[in-house]
C-alpha cells in the first residue's frame, strides 16, 4: 500500500508521504488471532471475518472473507498513494452477517505521527472495540466573535456569535453523503450577569439563538462546544464529532475565523474492554518533505549525467545502486526520474554491459540481483502495467472464476481427483497463457524493446561462439522476470483485486512454472530431462517442443528487433477498470431531476461505460478516443468527496468513487488510456456550471473556456506522470540515510588513488564498484556537496507545515 499526501496550502513546502502495508507473508491485512466475541446471531466457531483499511473512517481496501476460524490468516497486501491528509490509518476486523450489518469485532488504530515507530517492521496490535462516538472524521469552519454590549436593563453584558461557515471531509453514511446539522453550546460554570447570545448558520438558512448567564469572571474557564450530527430522518441521528474552543482566545470586537479539526466526544476517553484478540501488521511508512524545484536542480543534474560518466561505476546513479544494494525499493525513484527525462535506456545499458563484463558463463546470463536486473525489473511494473492487462489479465480472469482443479503432484491430489483431467485443464490454461504471450509483441511497449535490443546486442558482443544467448538475455527478463511474476501473483501487479483462494494459487504456480520453462526454450535448449519431478516430466511431455521454441524465438526477435511494429487494432478489448460508482443523472430532461445513482463503471482500452449493474447492459458508451479531459471536481460542487469528471464530446460525466483511493485509481487510469488523444483540452472548470453561472470562475456562459489546467501530459512515448522533485527527495534521504557508507567509499577512493602499488584485499573496498578511483571520488564531493545544501534548504523551511491559511488556520489534535 502506498500512500501520498497532498498538503497545498503549505507555506514553504509540501509533505508527501507514502505506506506500504504488509504482514507475515505480505499481507496487508496480515493474520488475526484468537477473535474475541461479538455481539448478534453468530456463533463463534461459525466465525467468518474479513478486514478492512481505513484512511480516518473512510474505507480504502476489503479483503476477502475467512470463513470460520477465530485465527484467520488473510494474507493480503495493499499499496497506494495517500490523496489526502489524515490523522490515523485504522484496520477494523468484521464478522460477515447475512440477515443484518457486518459486525465489528474490532480494530487497530495508528495515528499518522506513530506510524514510523511501527515502519518496517512486523508488529502484533491488540484489538480495541469499535465505538461509534469515537468514529470521527473531518473539519469545521468556525467564525466567531465575542464583544461588548449595553443590555435592556442598561448593564454590560457579553455578546457571543458564533457562525458555522463550511464542513468538509465528512463520512459516507451508508455510503450516501452526510446531512449534517449542528448543536452549540457553552461548557463552564453559569452565572446571573453576564448575557451570552449565541447564534449558529447553516447554508445560510439555519440560526439558533441561546442566551447565557455567566460571571464575568468565568470567561476564562468558558468553552464554546459545537457538536456535529447526521441527520437520519426515521432512525437516529449518528454522532460526526464535536470540537471545543476556549472562549478566552476570542479578543473584544475581533473576529476569529479558523477550521477545528473534529474530535471523538469526550475527547477520546477509552473505556476498558474485554480481549478482542491481535492482529499481526508489517507496515512500511514514508513520508518525505518536498522542497520547491530549484533546490533539486543540482541532484537532479547529477544523477542524469550519470550515463554519460566514464566508467559508469562512477556515476552518481550507480554509486547509490552501490551503497543501497540490501534495499529494494532504492533503485525505484532512480528509475522514475530517468524514465521520465528519457535517460533509461542509455543508463541500464551501460550498468548492463559492466555487469557482463564480470559474468564468466552464458548460461547464467542476468541471473543475479544486480544493479541492472532491479532496474530493468522496476522499469518492466513500471512501463509495462498496461500491457500485462492487455495480454494476461483476461486469462487470468478465466482461470480464477472458472476455479478448475489442476494438481498433477500425486502427493497432493485430493480424494476423488482425476490426475487426467488436472492435467488437461492445466494443459489448457498454459495454451492460453503461452499464447497470449507469444502473440502479444505488437503491444509491447516500445520502451521495453529498446531495452530488449540492447541487452541483445551486448550479450551477442560478450559472448559471440554462443547462439542462444541473444535469445537467453531477453528471454530472462519478459519470461522469467514479468509474465511468470505476474501470473505468480496477479495481485501484485492489479491483474486481480485479491489474492487468489489457495487452490487458484496453486494452480497459477504451475502455470507460472511451465510458462519459464517454455520461455527458456529456443534461448538455453533446456531438454525434459532438467525437470526434477517426474510428474513434470511427464507433463512436459504433452507440449510440442520444436513448435514451442519456435513461437519463443518469434516473439523474442518481435520484441528485440529494430523493427517498429504497429499494432492491428483488431485486438480484444481488455478490461482496464470497473466498479460500482455513484454517478451524476445527466438530466437530459429539462425539468428532470439531476441526482445521483448507483451505476457500475468499466473502461477498457476502447470504451468507458456505465451500466446499471454488473454485467447488464451499457447504458452508455464513451468512446476513449472522445475523451478529452479527465479531472477532479471540486467537494463543493455538489458537497461529495471523491468527485472527478469525465469531459467528452457531449455533456461531462461526473463521477464519485467509493473512496480518495479509489478516486485516484479511476483518475490514473482513465488519464492513461485518453494520454494521446487528439483535442485534448487545455484547461477545464473544476466544478459545475449551475444557475446561469460557473461556480468556479462565475463566467456566465456554458461554453466559457475553462478556469483551471489541465493535468500535464507527460512523455507520449512512456505516457507516465512523474514527480521528479519528489523522486529527487526520496534519493536525498536515501543518500542521506547511507551517509556512513558514502564516507567509507570516499575513503577507499582516496586510498586506492594515492597508493599505486597492489592493492590489499579490504573489507572496505569490496563493499563498492571501484573502478576508477579518481573519477569516482570527484563524483562523491559533488553528492556530499549538494547533501550538504539541501540540508541547510531542510533547515531553512524547518519542517514546519502551515495548515489553512494565515487568516483561517487548522487547528486541534493533528498527526
Amino acid at each position: 500500500m502506498f500512500l501520498t499526501t497532498y498538503e497545498p496550502q503549505v507555506y514553504f513546502s509540501y509533505i508527501r508521504s507514502a505506506v506500504c502495508i504488509s504482514c507475515s507473508s505480505l499481507g496487508a491485512a496480515g493474520e488475526a488471532k484468537n477473535l474475541g466475541p461479538v455481539s448478534g446471531p453468530n456463533r463463534q466457531r461459525d466465525l467468518c471475518t474479513f478486514c478492512t483499511i481505513s484512511l480516518d473512517q473512510e474505507e480504502v481496501f476489503r479483503t476477502k472473507v475467512f470463513d470460520k476460524s477465530v485465527s484467520p490468516f488473510y494474507g493480503e497486501d495493499f499499496y497506494f498513494e495517500i490523496p489526502r491528509p489524515f490523522q490515523c490509518l485504522s484496520f477494523y476486523v468484521y464478522a460477515k452477517s447475512v440477515f443484518q450489518r457486518d459486525l465489528p469485532v474490532g480494530k487497530v488504530s495508528i495515528r499518522k505521527d506513530d506510524l514510523c515507530k511501527y515502519s518496517g517492521k512486523e508488529n502484533w496490535f491488540s484489538l480495541h472495540p469499535v465505538d461509534p462516538n469515537s468514529e470521527v472524521q473531518g473539519k469545521v469552519h468556525l467564525e466567531m466573535r465575542l464583544n461588548e454590549v449595553i443590555t435592556e436593563n442598561g448593564s454590560v453584558g457579553q455578546h457571543l456569535s458564533v457562525r458555522i461557515i463550511e464542513c468538509q471531509g465528512l463520512p459516507l453514511i451508508s455510503g450516501q453523503n452526510c446531512d449534517p446539522y449542528a448543536t452549540v453550546s457553552l461548557v463552564g460554570p453559569a452565572s446571573k450577569t453576564c448575557h451570552v447570545h449565541l447564534q449558529v448558520t447553516r447554508s445560510s438558512s439555519y440560526s439558533k439563538k441561546s442566551h447565557f448567564q455567566v460571571e464575568e469572571e468565568d470567561i476564562e474557564k468558558l468553552e464554546i462546544k459545537v457538536d456535529l450530527w447526521n441527520n437520519e430522518n426515521l432512525a437516529q441521528d449518528v454522532f460526526l464529532g464535536e470540537t471545543r474552543v476556549p472562549v478566552k482566545i476570542l479578543q473584544n470586537d475581533h473576529i476569529h475565523k479558523a477550521w477545528y479539526l473534529l474530535q471523538p466526544k469526550g475527547n477520546g476517553s477509552k473505556s476498558k474492554s474485554d480481549d478482542l484478540g491481535s492482529l499481526r501488521l508489517k507496515l512500511t511508512y514514508i513520508e518525505d518533505t518536498v522542497l520547491p524545484s530549484a533546490c533539486y536542480t543540482p541532484l537532479c543534474n547529477l544523477l542524469l549525467k550519470s550515463p554519460d560518466v566514464k566508467p559508469i561505476s562512477a556515476s552518481a546513479a550507480h554509486i547509490l545502486g552501490d551503497i543501497c544494494r540490501e534495499r529494494y525499493e532504492a533503485v525505484l525513484p532512480m528509475v522514475r526520474l530517468l524514465l521520465h527525462h528519457n535517460r533509461f535506456v542509455p543508463f541500464v545499458s551501460a550498468v548492463a554491459a559492466l555487469e557482463l563484463d564480470n559474468t564468466q558463463e552464458a548460461n547464467t546470463i542476468f541471473r543475479g540481483n544486480s544493479l541492472a536486473t532491479r532496474c530493468i525489473d522496476d522499469m518492466m511494473k513500471i512501463v509495462g502495467k498496461n500491457y500485462l492487462a492487455v495480454t494476461l489479465k483476461p486469462v487470468i480472469d478465466e482461470i480464477c472464476e472458472s476455479n478448475k482443479t489442476c494438481e498433477i503432484d500425486p502427493i497432493k491430489l485430493k480424494e476423488g481427483d482425476n490426475v487426467e483431467v488436472n492435467k488437461e485443464n492445466l494443459q489448457g490454461y498454459v495454451q492460453k497463457v503461452f499464447s497470449s504471450i507469444t502473440q502479444s509483441s505488437s503491444s509491447c511497449p516500445p520502451l521495453m524493446c529498446d531495452v530488449f535490443r540492447s541487452l541483445r546486442h551486448l550479450a551477442c558482443k560478450r559472448f559471440p561462439a554462443d547462439p542462444h544467448v541473444q535469445y537467453s538475455a531477453v528471454s530472462s527478463f519478459v519470461f522469467l522476470r514479468f509474465f511468470a511474476v505476474a501470473v505468480l501473483s496477479p495481485h501484485s501487479f492489479q491483474l486481480r483485486s485479491h489474492h487468489p483462494d489457495p487452490e487458484i494459487s496453486r494452480t497459477l504456480t504451475l502455470i507460472s512454472k511451465t510458462i519459464q520453462t517454455l520461455g527458456s526454450w529456443g534461448s538455453l535448449s533446456k531438454k525434459l530431462s532438467s525437470f526434477k519431478e517426474t510428474y513434470m516430466y511427464d507433463f512436459f511431455k504433452s507440449f510440442q517442443e520444436d513448435k514451442c521454441i519456435e513461437k519463443v524465438k518469434k516473439f523474442l526477435d518481435e520484441i528485440s528487433s529494430n523493427v517498429s511494429k504497429e499494432s492491428s487494432g483488431l485486438e480484444d478489448a481488455v478490461v482496464l477498470k470497473e466498479g460500482e460508482v455513484q454517478k451524476r443523472t445527466q438530466g437530459k430532461k429539462r425539468l428532470g431531476k439531476k441526482n445521483f445513482k448507483k451505476r457500475w463503471l468499466k473502461v477498457t482500452n476502447r470504451e468507458l461505460t456505465y451500466h446499471k449493474h454488473k454485467g447488464k447492459e451499457a447504458i452508455c458508451i464513451i468512446n476513449v478516443k472522445n475523451i478529452r479531459a479527465v479531472e477532479k471536481l471540486d467537494e463543493s460542487a455538489f458537497n461529495r468527496k471523491n468527485m472527478f469528471q469525465v469531459l467528452h464530446s457531449e455533456k461531462p460525466l461526473y463521477v464519485q468513487a467509493g473512496n480518495c483511493v479509489e478516486a485516484s485509481e479511476w483518475l490514473e487510469v482513465l488519464g492513461q488510456v485518453c494520454r494521446c488523444n487528439e483535442g485534448r483540452l487545455a484547461t477545464f472548470h473544476p466544478s459545475t456550471y449551475s444557475g446561469g453561472s460557473w461556480q468556479c470562475c462565475k463566467s456566465l456562459s456554458s461554453s466559457a473556456p475553462g478556469c483551471t489546467h489541465c493535468t500535464t501530459t507527460m512523455l507520449a512515448n512512456l505516457q507516465l506522470d512523474i514527480d521528479c522533485d519528489r523522486e529527487t527527495e526520496r534519493i536525498f534521504s536515501l543518500l542521506s540515510s547511507n551517509d556512513t557508507k558514502l564516507q567509507d567509499m570516499e575513503d577507499a577512493c582516496a586510498s586506492m588513488a594515492v597508493y599505486q602499488g597492489p592493492q590489499r584485499e579490504q573489507e572496505e573496498y569490496s563493499k563498492f564498484t571501484i573502478q576508477e578511483p579518481k573519477e569516482t571520488f570527484q563524483t562523491l564531493k559533488q553528492l556530499r556537496n549538494i547533501m550538504e545544501e539541501l540540508r541547510r534548504q531542510h533547515i531553512v523551511r524547518n519542517y514546519t507545515i502551515a495548515y489553512g491559511s494565515l487568516d483561517n488556520p487548522i487547528v486541534g489534535k493533528t498527526s
